[in-house]
C-alpha cells in the first residue's frame, strides 16, 4: 500500500519541484551571477549522475551515443536555463518565468511536426493560438521598454528562447538518444551543458559568488532537489509507466511556482495577468490530454 501511495503522489510531488526551478533562479539572482551558478550546478550534478550510474552498474553510452546525449543536455540543461536565470536576474518574475516555459508542451509538438513527422491536430493549433493570447494577457499589463529590467522585449524573449531550446532537446534526445540509462547519460548532459554555461560564466561574467546562506541553499536545493530528486522521481514513474500522469498535470506548474513567488518574493499578479495564466494553462491542458 506504501508503494502504491508513493506511486500515486510521485506526479504531483515532480510538478511542484519543477516549480521549485524558478524560485531557485529568482533566490539565487541577487547572489551568483546566473551562469555561473549553472557553471557550478552542472558539474556537481554529473557527478552524482556518475555516483548512481556505478552503483546501479548502468551501461555507458559509446562515444556516437555519448555525444547525442551531450547536445541534448546543451539544449536542455544549459540552453534552457541559461537564459531563464538570466532573465530572472534582469529582472523578470519567476512566475511569468515559469508561465512562458510552460508553454514548452506546444512548442514540442510543433517541433516533433517538423522534426519526427508526428502529426498535428485541429487541438495544437488552438492550444498555439490559445497559448500566445494568455502569454500576451500576463506580459502586457506590466511590458516596459526600458533598459530597467523587468518584463521587457529582451527578458521575454530570453525565456521563450530557454523554452524552445528545451523543446529541441526534448526532440533532438528522442531523435537520437532514445534507449539509453538515465544516469549514465545525465553525466553526458551535464558535461554537455557544463561546457556552455561554463564559457557563458567566463566571457560574460565576473563568476560572482557572494557565498551567502541564500547563495549556498539556492545551490544545494537545485543539485539535490531538482537535479537529484526529480530525477529520482522520473526515473520512478518510467519505471512505473506513469510518465503519463506529469503530463496531465504540467499545466499546474505556472500557478504553483507564481505562489511560491509570491510567498517568498512578494511577487504579484493583477486580474489580467491571472485570467493569462488561467488561458495558457487551459492551452497546455488542451494539447497533452490524451
Amino acid at each position: 500500500m506504501s508503494s502504491r501511495l508513493i506511486i500515486a503522489a510521485a506526479p504531483a510531488l515532480f510538478v511542484i519541484m519543477w516549480a521549485t526551478g524558478f524560485v531557485v533562479a529568482r533566490l539565487s539572482a541577487p547572489h551568483v551571477d546566473p551562469f555561473t551558478f549553472l557553471a557550478i550546478r552542472f558539474p556537481i550534478a554529473g557527478a552524482l549522475f556518475a555516483a548512481i550510474a556505478v552503483a546501479v552498474k548502468a551501461p555507458w553510452p559509446d562515444g556516437r551515443a555519448a555525444f547525442h546525449a551531450a547536445v541534448a543536455g546543451a539544449l536542455m540543461h544549459a540552453f534552457y536555463l541559461g537564459p531563464i536565470y538570466w532573465a530572472v536576474a534582469h529582472g523578470l518574475p519567476a512566475g511569468v518565468s515559469a508561465l512562458i516555459i510552460g508553454l514548452q508542451p506546444l512548442i514540442t509538438a510543433f517541433l516533433a511536426a517538423g522534426i519526427l513527422k508526428e502529426p498535428i491536430g485541429i487541438r495544437h493549433w488552438f492550444g498555439l493560438a490559445v497559448g500566445i493570447l494568455g502569454v500576451g494577457l500576463v506580459i502586457s499589463p506590466k511590458l516596459s521598454f526600458t533598459m530597467l529590467g523587468g518584463i521587457t522585449p529582451v527578458t521575454t524573449a530570453a525565456c521563450v528562447f530557454g523554452a524552445v531550446a528545451i523543446s529541441l532537446g526534448t526532440v533532438y534526445q528522442k531523435r537520437f538518444a532514445t534507449g539509453l540509462h538515465l544516469a549514465s547519460a545525465g553525466v553526458w548532459q551535464y558535461a554537455g551543458a557544463s561546457i556552455v554555461v561554463g564559457f557563458c560564466a567566463l566571457a560574460f561574467e565576473t563568476l560572482r559568488f557572494d557565498h551567502t546562506f541564500d547563495a549556498w541553499f539556492a545551490l544545494g536545493w537545485s543539485v539535490i532537489v531538482l537535479s537529484l530528486g526529480a530525477i529520482s522521481l522520473l526515473m520512478l514513474l518510467i519505471r512505473e509507466g506513469a510518465v503519463a500522469k506529469v503530463s496531465s498535470l504540467i499545466f499546474l506548474v505556472p500557478a504553483v511556482a507564481a505562489a511560491m513567488a509570491y510567498v517568498m518574493f512578494g511577487e504579484t499578479l493583477n486580474l489580467i495577468q491571472i485570467l493569462g495564466m488561467a488561458v495558457c494553462a487551459a492551452a497546455v491542458l488542451v494539447v497533452t490530454r490524451k
